[in-house]
């Protein structure tokens, strides 16, 4: 039986069979008793299924990464411990030291960072380029050495919508994965993989959580990307890995490859495995997210649409409001709606703008986004902070900019609260 998105939300990953929990149980153990050494020594070899220790994996964060997985229209998936060790893992697992990597400019600034600073320590090269680059643009991005490109369906917080189909068609012609970040637009907005995309990532943290409970983050491999075609590329993947006596990824997990190998060698070495307790958090998020992402949309728009008529505010940015610049590729993309986070400046710069962020009562200021609550967050002050003036506008981030997530309220005491503090500022 082909179950619909939204079924997949609340009865996906796990079907207790008789007598069985009716929820996802929380493996709250650190290890796994077996009888035999034997028994034990077929898991760390990777000739059999089951689990011995959870830094490595467990049945409830396996549970929840096979309900995501579904979700994405992928085969397999994983759990991490933030969305960051996601991003972290999912490019780690192909680019090494030496390699070079594609990633559009405007993406979340702490990805940015870790791809401009932490891992160019490492030795992997990134090249940024604009999100509406066109097709010879990015093909003048790749050199020799590239092994992946990467783009967030819609980016945080300039709110551009990634191109999936045209970077996909530009990365298959030179032989290397798409990977995309779909925290924002989740599965239920957007499906990357039925576009093109190879892999996807996520910040659970966010709207899949929903709740502000529980850090973590997510990999789905959509199983599509043919490894052994582009074998010299990817050694990690095509040839024997002598740290499990010789076993070669492609050949042995084919279309569970990439996540197999990420887990037994990435997740194994660097222990940033998500807590089966935050996992059962998230699953929770999961059964509700197809009705909740409905409403942080009607409210995104709502909102974006009082402000865009309202002289006070000087610009708005906005996917789903008509009008936008990128409201074209927001119809083809995500034509149910697109989020709830809106950007936009307020008349009289980066100062008016914190004024206007000091006295809103309802929408709390933090470092966080899509939850049941309305926040905001003066992006050039925290998460893009590290950042020059320079990079700060090619990520789509103004002095002035002010990112507004709305949450499950009401839309129009959101609209009043706004309107209240603008009124205080401009008096």
């Amino acid at each position: 039986m082909k179950k619909r998105i939204e079924t997949i939300c609340v009865q996906g990953g796990y079907t207790p069979k008789n007598g069985e929990p009716r929820q996802v149980p929380i493996i709250q153990s650190t290890t796994f008793k077996y009888d035999t050494s034997a028994d034990m020594a077929k898991l760390f070899d990777l000739e059999a299924e089951g689990y011995f220790y959870t830094r490595l994996q467990n049945p409830t964060n396996d549970m929840v990464a096979a309900k995501l997985a579904e979700l994405e229209g992928g085969t397999s998936g994983m759990l991490t411990s933030s969305g960051q060790a996601a991003n972290f893992f999912a490019v780690f697992n192909i680019a090494n030291c030496g390699d070079h990597v594609i990633s559009t400019s405007t993406i979340y600034g702490g990805t940015f960072n870790l791809f401009s600073v932490t891992m160019k320590k490492m030795g992997i090269d990134f090249t940024f380029i604009s999100p509406n680059s066109t097709e010879e643009e990015i093909e003048a991005a790749f050199r020799p050495n590239t092994k992946a490109v990467f783009g967030e369906t819609i980016a945080n917080p300039a709110l551009t919508m990634f191109d999936i189909e045209l970077f996909a068609k530009v990365a298959h012609k030179h032989g290397v994965p798409l990977i995309v970040d779909n925290t924002f637009a989740t599965p239920i907005n957007c499906r990357p993989i039925e576009w093109g995309a190879d892999i996807v990532t996520h910040s659970t943290t966010k709207y899949i959580d929903g709740h502000g409970t529980s850090v973590g983050g997510a990999i789905i491999d959509s199983g599509n990307f043919d490894w052994m075609k582009y074998a010299d590329k990817y050694p990690g993947l095509t040839t024997p890995d002598e740290s499990y006596h010789g076993i070669t990824y492609a050949t042995k997990f084919g279309n569970k490859a990439f996540i197999t190998k990420a887990t037994s060698q990435l997740m194994r070495d660097f222990g940033s495995i998500q807590s089966p307790q935050n996992a059962f958090y998230v699953n929770l998020g999961l059964e509700s997210l197809h009705v909740r992402v409905a409403r942080h949309c009607e409210n995104g728009l709502k909102v974006a649409t009082f402000l865009k008529n309202d002289p006070r505010i000087s610009w708005v940015t906005y996917p789903g409001l008509e009008g936008d610049k990128n409201y074209g590729l927001a119809q083809k993309y995500c034509p149910n709606g697109t989020c709830g986070v809106v950007s936009f400046g307020v008349k009289g710069g980066r100062a008016a703008a914190e004024a206007f962020m000091k006295e809103l009562k309802l929408v709390a200021i933090e470092t966080h986004v899509a939850d049941a609550k309305s926040c905001c967050l003066h992006p050039a002050s925290a998460t893009h902070r590290q950042m020059s003036d320079e990079e700060l506008y090619a990520a789509g981030v103004s002095p002035d900019l002010v990112r507004l997530s709305c949450g499950l309220e009401n839309a129009d005491d959101l609209i009043a609260d706004i309107d209240n503090a603008l009124t205080i500022i401009n008096k």
